[in-house]
């Protein structure tokens, strides 16, 4: 209790110091003030940036752990026979997160003339492995690989070149690749904003009912499937050796993972560390202008320090009174720097810059970044406060009294 009481009375005594002299560290708690904003904010921002940055990963290349099987025939394949293999190994794997993606191009009918389209043909849990992130209308449902008239999802260059109708309407597009068939637009995804060219995807059972027979074999679609990091490497072994056995020599199987984790774990470790290089040298500068001030301060407290001591005030006591001043100023300059932070970060225009609209939900102001503000401000300000504590200790009563 003792103790508490007399580290409660520190703390205050250390706030007073500071209101008398506010004058004086002014300056120097704005240079923490903005050291720990900008740390706070590039914290923050790497941390939005990471975000983004693993999204576009995700949507690119699929989520951790996705696994890849590239199936060639060695002679003339049964249409059909290495899908047919592919879903077998599925039931068998219990793997829910599962499509095939083929690469094909289209010439589709706009209004200002015909253009080619890069067309991606998948099945429905692609959304899921990938991602993708609907703007308008929806993803493929179930019920769509059915529809006498294929459905289709957009790119948002192609919905604009379409005149962004409004997809309650059913818009279509026509399209010789499908002999002359509507395709109906249910649903626009979101892509990167340098994704100008056309695209469109449609699902990979009725592209097969849609296209000539043999033609979707042709295109040599590869499998991916989504499975739990802790066995995926397990179960990549299995998929591999469960593949080739139902195909036998007539195929070659190719299993691996493709995700960016195959890689690398994180692709922004290096920004993170140049942003806290760069945020660490900032609230050095800070501490160095506070240290400055700190000491001319207890230097014109001598006389005050020696009363002080020979009214019985213990070294320790004067040694953290000393230290506290700056500790409680930086601490407060902290949290002034933090909600700078927050208000800069929070701006539509910086999030928008930041993630260049790859993150679908935009998450709050990370807590980590706040109290990593917040504790570094204090940390350097008990470091700032050190010296000048070893000097106020050090004077004698004696001598102080006689200035």
């Amino acid at each position: 209790m003792r103790f508490l009481t007399s580290f409660v009375g520190a703390i205050l005594e250390a706030w007073q110091e500071v209101r008398v002299h506010r004058g004086r560290v002014l300056l120097s708690l704005v240079g923490v003030t903005v050291a720990v904003c900008a740390l706070s904010a590039s914290v923050a921002v790497t941390d939005l940036a990471q975000r983004a940055v693993l999204e576009q990963a995700e949507s690119s290349s699929g989520r951790p752990f996705t696994i890849t099987g590239n199936v060639s025939a060695n002679g003339t394949p049964v249409p059909g026979e290495a899908d047919e293999a592919w879903f077998e190994t599925l039931d068998r794997f219990d793997i829910s997160y599962a499509t095939r993606v083929a690469f094909d191009y289209a010439p589709v009918q706009l209004p200002e003339g015909v253009a080619d389209a890069s067309l991606l043909y998948v099945d429905q849990p692609y959304a899921t492995l990938h991602r993708t992130r609907m703007l308008e209308g929806a993803w493929f449902a179930p019920g769509d690989r059915d529809r006498l008239a294929p459905a289709v999802v957009v790119n948002a260059a192609l919905w604009e070149r379409l005149g962004s109708p409004d997809l309650s309407t059913h818009p279509v597009i026509s399209s010789s690749r499908f002999e002359g068939s509507d395709l109906v637009v249910i649903g626009v995804y979101a892509s990167s904003s340098w994704d100008t060219e056309p695209a469109l995807m449609m699902l990979a059972p009725a592209a097969i009912a849609a296209l000539p027979p043999g033609t979707f074999d042709g295109l040599y679609p590869y499998y991916e499937m989504w499975v739990p990091e802790e066995s995926g490497d397990e179960l990549m072994s299995l998929v591999s050796s469960d593949l080739s056995s139902r195909l036998g020599e007539g195929f070659s199987v190719d299993v691996y993972r493709s995700d960016y984790g195959a890689l690398m774990d994180d692709p922004t470790a290096a920004l993170r560390m140049l942003t806290l290089g760069i945020g660490a040298v900032i609230l050095l500068l800070g501490a160095l202008g506070l240290l400055n001030i700190a000491l001319v301060t207890v230097r014109q407290r001598i006389r005050e320090i020696g009363i002080r001591r020979s009214m019985g005030a213990t070294a320790g006591r004067v040694f953290f009174s000393v230290m506290m001043e700056s500790v409680v100023a930086t601490a407060v300059a902290g949290v002034v720097g933090v909600m700078l932070a927050v208000l800069i970060v929070k701006l539509p225009i910086v999030e928008e810059f930041i993630t260049q609209g790859l993150v679908e939900d935009l998450p709050p102001f990370p807590t980590s970044a706040a109290v990593f503000g917040v504790v570094s401000a204090v940390a350097v300000g008990a470091l700032a406060g050190v010296i000048p504590a070893v000097v106020a200790v050090r004077v004698k009563p004696i001598d102080a009294i006689r200035i």
